[in-house]
C-alpha cells in the first residue's frame, strides 16, 4: 500500500497536514470494511451483551498529573477521567522498560514468567500459547483493534510500524505517522545516544491533529463511530511523553520556562545510593540546571499534549452516547524519573520508575474516588475479563481482579507489588527485586549480593534514608525478604 501509511511507513509522504489526516481516515476504512470478512473466518462467536472497553495506553508517563496532586502541570481531562472513576494512588508495574512492561500487562504474566527483559524478544518465543487480553476479547466475540502503540516498538523510530506488535491479538492495526517523525531534525538536544533514550524537544508549529498522538486520537474516535453498536475493546496508544519531547507550541507556551525549578538534588544523594540503583553513570547525564529545567518544561509540554487527545476521547464517548457503557483504563507502562536522586527516565527501582498512573472509571465503577490500596498493572487483565464476564480465563494470570476497590476503594486489599529490573546485557547481568507495601519498599540488588534497600514512605517520602543496615530494623527486613520470596514464587 503506498501513500502515508506505506508498507513499513517510510514511503515519501505528501506535503501537507490535510493528506495526514485524510491518510488516517483511509486506513481506518480498510479496517472497518476489513474486520467483518475476518471476523467471519475466524467462526467468532455472537457479540455478547458486555460493556466496551477503551483501553488507553500511554509511553513513560510518570504521576505528574493534576488529579495526582501536581500543581504545576496541567492535565483538565485525566483529572475529569478521575473525577468519573477510581484512581489508584498506589499502582505499580513489573518492569520499568516498555518491552517487559507491556508483554507482562498483555498477557498477565510476571516477566520472569515470559522472560521478556529486553527490547527485542517477543515474549510468544517464550510462551506462544498465551492468550492475550484483546485476544480473549476477541474469544468472546468482541470487535478488537487499535490505534497506535499497545505492544512495543521503538519509539521514535518504529512509530508507522507494527514493530514487536502481536497479530493474534486484533482484527485491525492501525499505526499512525504523524509530523513529529519529519520535525526530528529540528530537535534540541541535550545528551547523546538515540532519541528514544536522549533529552531533546522541540516545539512544533504543527497543529495537534497531524502528529502522530493526534492521529491516534481521530483513528480511535473512527472506530468507535464505525463499531457504535458493537461491544468493542478499542485500544489507543500514545506515544507521548516518551522523549523526543515534541509537542506543538501551545502546550510549550502554558510553562514558562522560569517557572520550571531544577530537580531538588544534592551530590552527597548520587554519592549514597548503591551503585546497582544507579541507571545513569553520571548524575544527570553531567548536564547544567538550564538543560534539565528545559527538558522538564518539554516532559510537562508533552504531558498536557497527551491530555488533550485523551480529552478528544472522553469528547467522543459523551457525544455518542457510549459513557454510561464504556469501560475506561487509563495506564501507563511505567513511571519516569526527572532528575530524582540525579536520574533520569526509566530502569530504576525506585518510587518515581516503579510507579505509574493508573485510571478506571465506567459502569459499576466507583465516581470521584481515590484507592491508597497497592496493585498492579497485572491486576488489568483479570480486572477487565472479571468486569466484563468473559469465558475462557487464562488460569495463569498472576494478577488478582480490582473489583472490590472500584466499587470499594478502601476496601481490604494485603497484595504487595513486585517490580524487578536487570542490570547488564543478555549475557552478563543480574535483577534487581523490589516489593513495595503501602509502607515500605524493600530492594534486592543480585539476591542481596549488589546491595538491599528498605525505605519507609511514612518517614522517608523522598527515599533519603536505606534502613537496610539500621538495627532497629532487622526484624522488619527479615519480614520483608520473606515476602519478596513468597512474592517471587520462590
Amino acid at each position: 500500500m503506498n501513500g502515508w501509511f506505506g508498507k513499513r511507513g517510510r514511503e515519501r509522504r505528501p506535503s501537507g497536514w490535510d493528506w495526514r489526516i485524510a491518510g488516517i481516515g483511509l486506513i481506518v476504512l480498510v479496517g472497518w470494511f476489513a474486520s467483518p470478512v475476518l471476523a467471519k473466518g475466524r467462526g467468532a462467536r455472537p457479540a455478547p451483551p458486555g460493556y466496551n472497553v477503551l483501553f488507553i495506553s500511554v509511553d513513560d508517563l510518570n504521576n505528574d498529573l493534576g488529579t495526582y496532586g501536581n500543581p504545576r502541570v496541567r492535565t483538565p481531562n485525566l483529572d475529569r477521567l478521575a473525577a468519573r472513576g477510581v484512581r489508584f494512588d498506589r499502582a505499580y508495574n513489573q518492569f520499568p522498560l516498555c518491552s517487559p512492561s507491556r508483554s507482562s500487562i498483555m498477557t498477565g504474566l510476571r516477566p520472569d514468567t515470559i522472560q521478556i527483559y529486553n527490547l527485542q524478544t517477543h515474549f510468544r518465543s517464550v510462551v506462544p500459547e498465551a492468550v492475550t487480553l484483546p485476544q480473549l476479547f476477541r474469544k468472546n466475540g468482541y470487535f478488537v483493534a487499535r490505534v497506535g502503540k499497545i505492544y512495543h516498538y521503538g519509539n521514535p523510530g518504529q512509530i508507522g510500524t507494527n514493530g514487536l506488535d502481536d497479530e493474534p491479538s486484533w482484527e485491525v492495526r492501525i499505526n499512525p505517522r504523524g509530523v513529529d517523525k519529519d520535525e526530528e531534525s529540528l530537535l534540541t538536544r541535550h545528551t547523546e545516544g538515540g532519541l528514544g533514550s536522549a533529552l531533546t524537544y522541540y516545539a512544533s508549529p504543527a497543529p495537534d491533529e497531524a502528529h502522530t498522538d493526534g492521529q491516534v486520537a481521530l483513528g480511535t474516535i473512527q472506530l468507535m463511530e464505525r463499531h457504535r453498536d458493537r461491544p468493542f475493546f478499542l485500544a489507543a496508544g500514545f506515544y507521548r511523553p516518551h522523549c523526543p519531547y515534541i509537542a506543538p507550541q501551545r502546550y510549550f507556551d502554558q510553562y514558562p520556562l522560569e517557572t520550571i525549578p531544577a530537580p531538588d538534588f544534592r551530590l552527597a544523594e548520587w554519592e549514597r545510593i548503591l551503585p546497582a540503583a544507579r541507571s545513569l553513570r553520571l548524575p544527570h547525564y553531567g548536564i547544567g540546571e538550564q538543560a534539565q529545567r528545559e527538558s522538564i518544561r518539554a516532559y510537562y509540554a508533552s504531558i498536557s499534549f497527551l491530555d488533550a487527545n485523551v480529552g478528544r476521547l472522553l469528547d467522543a464517548l459523551d457525544r455518542l452516547g457510549l459513557a454510561e457503557r464504556t469501560l475506561v483504563v487509563f495506564w501507563s507502562d511505567h513511571g519516569y524519573l526527572l532528575g530524582e536522586h540525579g536520574l533520569w527516565m526509566k530502569q530504576s527501582l525506585f518510587e518515581a520508575s516503579a510507579r505509574n498512573p493508573l485510571i478506571v472509571a465506567g459502569p459499576g465503577v466507583a465516581r470521584g474516588k481515590a484507592s491508597p490500596r497497592t496493585v498492579e498493572l497485572l491486576d488489568l487483565y483479570p480486572t477487565l475479563a472479571d468486569l466484563c464476564q468473559l469465558d475462557g480465563r487464562p488460569r495463569n494470570l498472576a494478577g488478582a481482579s480490582l473489583r472490590p476497590l472500584l466499587t470499594r476503594p478502601n476496601a481490604p486489599w494485603q497484595r504487595p507489588a513486585l517490580t524487578q529490573v536487570r542490570r547488564g546485557n543478555d549475557t552478563d547481568n543480574y535483577m534487581g527485586y523490589s516489593l513495595r507495601t503501602e509502607r515500605y519498599r524493600y530492594t534486592e540488588w543480585d539476591e542481596g549480593r549488589q546491595g538491599v534497600e528498605l525505605y519507609d514512605y511514612a518517614r522517608d517520602p523522598r527515599e533519603e534514608r536505606n534502613l537496610a543496615k539500621d538495627p532497629a530494623t532487622r526484624r522488619l527486613l527479615r519480614q520483608m525478604k520473606a515476602e519478596l520470596a513468597r512474592a517471587r514464587g520462590r
